[in-house]
Formats: structure tokens, C-alpha cells, sequence
């Protein structure tokens, strides 16, 4: 008889032959930052994030020193919005300001700045529109313009959600003429036209104003789409690819790191988020146990980075194991 059962008999021959481990170096936790004075508003499809004004950005700064997460994905709520979403590459735009405010405090973060004009468009769309089209080559301009700006505010990694075909391309072009050549790109390569992010439409006040995505982000039924994306984004520069979602494409990331050596980022979105909180506040599911597994499950499918808004407490989970 073959007993398989023998590498499970107590939890240390359970560690000594894991496959898969989840290391807090593995994580980045999103962050929402809104103009104004004296916010912290929750988010409420979202319990547990909060949008942050400069000023009452500090206290949420100790708990991430805390918690031992080092990275941060940073979006901003801006106080104007206008059709052309100028306050995306606005020099002294809400994201800018955050940057240099957590760079002056915290230098050891790890800031990537989300890349996009949906949170600053009036339409609420990715890119510039004409007649209800919205424009690929148009907006890419504005796009490297908004990295350049990041990165002259001290971003340490850039991140362009747009789904513009070429935008990865545009923006090193941009960032290495201005001399940030050692400035990473991670990719939103692979970022499904999905009704997982209703929630963090909430919070980044992003929501389109007529229609939807879906002729820039992907067809949720395409998978072999996904590498031809992947494959593009590295052609044209990016250092990092990312697949969004994450638990409903798990065989995506899979398919993804079984063809390229590239680091791949999960993003476990806003609605996988929400759905496990409001189980657990009902007391129908074990939230650590859920929230590990699923991470877990991220890492097993080929994930290196996770970006989660569980990040802090995945932190402490995985402190208390270790202890």
C-alpha cells in the first residue's frame, strides 16, 4: 500500500514538504488617497478600507510599518474632473502629492503608481473619447505624461491599467528620455472586462458614466488573448505582467507562467475582497482560513506579487504562523 498519509501526520512534516508559501515580501496593499482635509471615509462595499486625505494619511501609514508590507499600490480621488482627466498628469495632482508626502515619511516603501484616467475623467472611461469612441493613440500621450509625472515624485514603480494597445511601449519611450530607465513597468497586461470591481468603483469614484469597458479590457471567456497581451507588454517593456482578477483566473495565471520567466502579479480585486468580508461578518466562513487559502492559490497557480486589500492582515497571519 502506498501511504501518502505519512507526509501529513503533524503540521511540521506538513511545513517541511509545502510546496507553496506566502511570504509578506509577497505582498502590495492598494491604498485610496482623496483630495481634502481631514478624511477617512470607508469605503462601505469595502469594510476595513477607507479613503485617506493627506493629512489623515499618516495613521494609516504606521499600521502598513506595522504590519511589515513594504509596497503600496497607490490611487487617487481627485477633487476636479474633466474630460481629458488632466489631473492625472498634473504635476501637483493628488497621486503626485501622495507620493512625495510617503516618500518624505516612509523612504523604505515601495510606491507603484496606478496608471490610468478613469478616476480623473468625467466620463469615467480609460481614455479620451470622440462620438462615444473611446480613442486608443490619443490617450497615450497622457499617459506617459501621468507616469513621468509619478516617477519625477518618486514612484518607484509604475502601473498602467488603461488597456490601451501600445501604452506599455509609450511610456518606457517617455520614462527612459527623461532618464528614469531604471523605473520598473508592471503591466496590467491581462485585466478582464469583469463585474469583480464594482466595489472599488465605488471607492475610486470611477464608475463609467455611459456604457462599459469592454471593448479595451478583455473578454472574461479568452484565455490564449491573455498571452498574446502578456507577450506584447513584454515586447514593448514591461518588467512585471499582471493578470486581473485573480480567483476566477486562476487558469490564466497558470497558462501565463508556464510561458514566459517573467515575474507575474495577482490582483485580488475589490469584489473577491468584499465577498469574503461580508461572508465572514455573517459567520458563515473562517475569514483567515479563506483569505490564506485563496492567496495560497494565487502563489500555487504561479503568482510571485499578490496585490490584496487583505495585505495587512494576510501580514499578521503569517507573523502569528511564525511565532
Amino acid at each position: 500500500m502506498i501511504r501518502r498519509r505519512r507526509l501529513r501526520v503533524n503540521e511540521t512534516i506538513r511545513e517541511l514538504v509545502r510546496e507553496t508559501s506566502v511570504q509578506v515580501s509577497d505582498l502590495i496593499y492598494p491604498i485610496f488617497v482623496i483630495e481634502g482635509e481631514n478624511q477617512k471615509n470607508p469605503v462601505d462595499s469595502m469594510p476595513g478600507i477607507y479613503q485617506y486625505s493627506l493629512d489623515r494619511l499618516g495613521e494609516e501609514l504606521v499600521r502598513i510599518k506595522k504590519s511589515g508590507v513594504k509596497s503600496l499600490l497607490i490611487f487617487g480621488i481627485p477633487a476636479h474632473k474633466d474630460e481629458t482627466g488632466s489631473e492625472a498628469y498634473n504635476k501637483d495632482g493628488i497621486v503626485q502629492k501622495a507620493i512625495r508626502y510617503i516618500k518624505a515619511a516612509y523612504p523604505e516603501f515601495i510606491l507603484v503608481a496606478d496608471i490610468c484616467l478613469c478616476e480623473y475623467t468625467s466620463h469615467g472611461h480609460c481614455g479620451l473619447i470622440k462620438d462615444g469612441v473611446i480613442l486608443n493613440d490619443e490617450t497615450l500621450p497622457l499617459l506617459a505624461e501621468a507616469a513621468l509625472t509619478c516617477a519625477q515624485a518618486g514612484a518607484d514603480m509604475i502601473a498602467p491599467s488603461d488597456m490601451m494597445d501600445g501604452h506599455i511601449g509609450e511610456i518606457r519611450k517617455v520614462l527612459d528620455n527623461n532618464g528614469f530607465i531604471n523605473t520598473p513597468i508592471m503591466a496590467y497586461s491581462a485585466k478582464y472586462a469583469s463585474g469583480y470591481y464594482a466595489p472599488f468603483r465605488d471607492a475610486a469614484h470611477s464608475a463609467p458614466g455611459f456604457g462599459d469597458r469592454k471593448t479595451y479590457q478583455m473578454d472574461y471567456a479568452n484565455s490564449k488573448e491573455a498571452l498574446r497581451e502578456v507577450f506584447d507588454d513584454i515586447k514593448e517593456g514591461a518588467d512585471i505582467v499582471m493578470i486581473k482578477p485573480a480567483l476566477a483566473y486562476l487558469d490564466v495565471i497558470k497558462s501565463v507562467a508556464l510561458e514566459t520567466d517573467y515575474p507575474i502579479a495577482a490582483y485580488n480585486v475589490s469584489g473577491e475582497y468584499a465577498m469574503v468580508k461580508a461572508a465572514a461578518m455573517n459567520g458563515w466562513i473562517d475569514e483567515k482560513k479563506i483569505v490564506m487559502e485563496n492567496i495560497t492559490a494565487m502563489k500555487r497557480a504561479g503568482a510571485k506579487i499578490i496585490i490584496t486589500y487583505h495585505a495587512l492582515e494576510v501580514a499578521g497571519w503569517i507573523k502569528e504562523m511564525n511565532q
